[in-house]
């Protein structure tokens, strides 16, 4: 975001400022309540703007509460340092799109960044700078909540989301009208929990770290992302709030960022109950690392005062810093922030933003774009031919998230409304002809407590006060009187995101007996998966005639699932993620290395496996997804069959769309290095190509092979991490996913 003007006003800035206001512009708060009418506000907010020690704020609601924040902070500043104003916005503002990990299985990074756009218009007119998104960690393992905001499973997939989402968000400038300033998150490895659960800490081969939860982030950096935020993980052994090597070293050093750097919540007070030190000690751990700035645990405000007095000798910690170092790294952070500030154009204009202009987008546009990406996301897994159906068709609705709002947001949608959702009774009684009938059939859970933990952010999870079998029953008598029954199972939104890891991620109980009485009827069913997860469906397809996973799909949730029910649109997501056969195949994806004794396809003693799962229950592939037609791929052809470093080689297949529906494709392009120095992955992703094919065409598609694609890196240390490519024999496969290829070899010489 630097430029030498920026340069300037920083540096003239800084050189007027004291120690205190320093300190003062590290200091990241929520918003609360903000400001309550009348000028004497005595709010612990409103005493901090008044003393010049915010640098700037979270959480607010309004328009009119920033200007009012604004306005107070510009008074009580005697530089009139503005403050900047963020807000989460992980898939969307005020329009709500389906969750991040749904996006994913769109495979569009048009829609994604047009996605990613929209909530940047609408972020911008309630006077945001700053949104706490992309999120962008790689995760394999279904139990971890946060999967939900994540891209899946795959770093190639997940680089090109954090690039797609950075444009959407920042266009040309964060500073430009109707933009905001990215985030990346969470800085690194958050998604790699020892255990699946939140907040848990990762040890991982070097190796891994820096080729797979570290290359998005390079991704995003490269897009211009003007700011990222540190993980509450450890990474070998050391919190990522307190990790220098990855923060100062990797991603300033190596990856070349210059934007700022800011905590997660209480991210930096955390580091005590890490065992990093007194509160002292991980204040300086932490600036030292980093971080720029501190979000709501007001430590850097507390000790740092003393500390550049006095400096720090903690032995225990193997920490000693002077008061000198320690000013120098305030100023650092200071100019950090400031510099942030000037990229967003505050500190020539301190309401840049704030005035209402441009005003929010067309909400109705909105809309018509969630309902697309909805449609886009959802991945058809299994159709023997019962979809699309027809607009005549008699259809029983039936299951608990049939008529349901609320969920159908997602996690972390924080300024979304349920009202502003078409529940799918709505949206497929808009577009069947006779209307469909309708029965819950179900609890969502059977137990109190979890219903209780369900409802933390409000009310989403009811009991309904009649038996199981009476709900049963009439579900029952329901799909026995019509032609189709259109099945809505899934999660709540709080089954997902932070902080609701789960043990067992499946369609809970009571779901599963439903879906049982509703096979015994004889009705042919579409089973449609709402979820925020890659939920193991435990062979619920062989109950089925057609199975969809539509995700928590946002407002316009509902209304792409009935667009693609009744044909309206065509079926065109993959899976983002590996959904397991059972819950405890997780973590599981594409990408696994090899062992000496690998999987057959079938269970065999001493080999690769698990004992109680059955040979006919697996996985569906990351990148599989069906269309409403089929389209065939050719042989692959290479240019050469040989090739030197520098020279390129072209993986060239034709396409042909044999049905009588057009068909959206994503080619996939995987690559395996059967013999290298260490253990490589089976397969990893390479690149990918969406292609659009009409009824009866013919397309060729081509891919460009560099050396650069079989580089990999030698860690035994961070700091001696090197990229290295071996001559040899590299496999090529390209497919609709990451199972079903046609492979071709290619020889790299010396």
């Amino acid at each position: 975001m630097g430029n030498r003007s920026n340069e300037d006003a920083v540096a003239r800035l800084m050189a007027e400022m004291t120690l205190a206001e320093k300190i003062g512009q590290l200091n990241l708060l929520a918003a609360g309540e903000g400001l309550t009418t009348g000028a004497a506000t005595d709010t612990p907010l409103a005493k901090r703007l008044d003393a010049g020690e915010v640098g700037a704020i979270f959480g607010t609601k309004s328009l009119a509460s920033a200007q009012a924040l604004q306005e107070r902070a510009l008074a009580g500043s005697r530089l009139s340092i503005p403050l900047f104003f963020a807000e989460d916005v992980i898939h969307g503002h005020r329009t709500v799109f389906p969750l991040p990990l749904a996006l994913a299985a769109s495979w569009d990074m048009a829609l994604i960044e047009a996605t990613a756009g929209f909530a940047a218009a609408e972020a911008a007119a309630e006077g945001l700078h700053q949104v706490y998104a992309p999120m962008i960690d790689v995760t394999r393992d279904a139990r971890w909540g946060r999967m939900a905001e994540s891209p899946g499973e795959d770093p190639h997939l997940a680089g090109a989301i954090a690039a797609a989402m950075t444009r959407g968000l920042q266009g040309t400038a964060p500073a430009a009208p109707g933009r905001v300033a990215a985030c990346l998150k969470h800085f690194v490895a958050y998604g790699a929990p020892l255990s699946g659960r939140d907040y848990d800490n990762a040890s991982l081969a070097w190796e891994d770290l820096l080729e797979i939860y570290l290359p998005p982030f390079a991704d995003g950096v490269a897009a211009g992302a003007a700011s990222v935020m540190a993980a509450f993980n450890a990474v070998n052994k050391l919190p990522m709030h307190a990790h220098g090597p990855l923060i100062e070293g990797w991603l300033r050093g190596r990856a070349g960022f210059d934007g700022l750097v800011v905590s997660d919540y209480t991210g930096i007070r955390e580091l005590v109950a890490h065992g990093l030190g007194a509160p002292a000690t991980v204040v300086l751990r932490a600036l030292a690392a980093g971080i720029d700035m501190d979000m709501v645990g007001e430590d850097y405000l507390i000790h740092l005062p003393a500390l550049a007095e006095a400096g720090l000798e903690a032995p225990e910690a193997g920490l000693t810093l002077s008061a000198e170092r320690v000013r120098a790294l305030i100023d650092r952070a200071c100019a950090r922030v400031l510099g942030f500030k000037a990229g967003l154009g505050l500190l020539d204009d301190p309401w840049r933003g704030l005035t209402g202009s441009p005003a929010a987008p067309d909400r109705a546009e909105g809309r018509k774009l969630a309902r697309k990406a909805a449609a886009r996301s959802a991945v058809l897994l299994k159709n023997d031919g019962l979809l699309p159906l027809s607009p005549d068709t008699r259809l029983a609705l039936i299951g608990p998230l049939a008529d349901d709002r609320a969920n159908m947001l997602g996690t972390w949608s924080v300024s979304g409304r349920a009202e502003d959702v078409t529940p799918l009774l709505e949206a497929v009684g808009a577009l069947a002809g006779p209307p469909p009938s309708h029965a819950a059939g179900c609890n969502l859970v059977e137990d109190d407590w979890l219903i209780e933990r369900l409802n933390v952010h409000g009310t989403t999870v009811t009991r309904d006060p009649r038996s199981e079998a009476n709900m049963l029953a009439e579900a029952v008598a329901a799909a026995k009187a019509a032609d189709v029954v259109l099945v809505a199972l899934g999660e709540a939104k709080e089954h997902a995101g932070e902080s609701s890891s789960r043990l067992c991620p499946d369609l809970p109980a009571p779901q599963r007996r439903l879906l049982d009485a509703l096979a015994t009827t004889g009705t042919p069913l579409v089973v449609a998966v709402f979820a925020g997860r890659a939920l193991a469906l435990g062979g619920i397809e062989q109950q089925c005639g057609a199975l969809l996973y539509a995700w928590h799909g946002g407002i316009a949730g509902p209304e792409g699932v009935a667009d693609l029910v009744f044909g309206r649109a065509e079926p065109s997501g993959r899976l983002p993620v590996t959904l397991p056969a059972a819950p405890g195949q997780t973590p599981l994806c594409h990408a696994e290395d090899p062992t000496g004794r690998p999987w057959t396809g079938r269970f065999a003693k001493f080999r690769t496996g698990w004992l109680d799962l059955a040979d006919d229950s697996q996985p569906y592939p990351f990148g599989f997804g069906l269309s409403y037609t089929e389209v065939s791929y050719g042989p692959p052809r290479l240019s050469a069959t040989e090739a030197r470093p520098g020279e390129q080689v072209s993986l060239s297949v034709t396409l042909t769309n044999t049905g009588a529906r057009p068909a959206i494709e994503t080619v996939q392009l995987y690559l395996s290095d059967p013999e290298a120095r260490i253990t490589r992955p089976a397969r990893r992703l390479v690149a990918f190509r969406q292609v659009e094919l009409a009824p009866g065409e013919e397309r060729e598609v081509t891919f460009e092979i560099g050396a650069e694609m079989a580089q990999y890196p030698l860690a035994p240390s961070l700091e001696a991490a090197e990229w290295v490519r071996d001559p040899g024999r590299i496999l090529l496969h390209v497919g609709p996913n990451s199972r079903d290829t046609l492979s071709e070899t290619l020889t790299w010489l010396a």
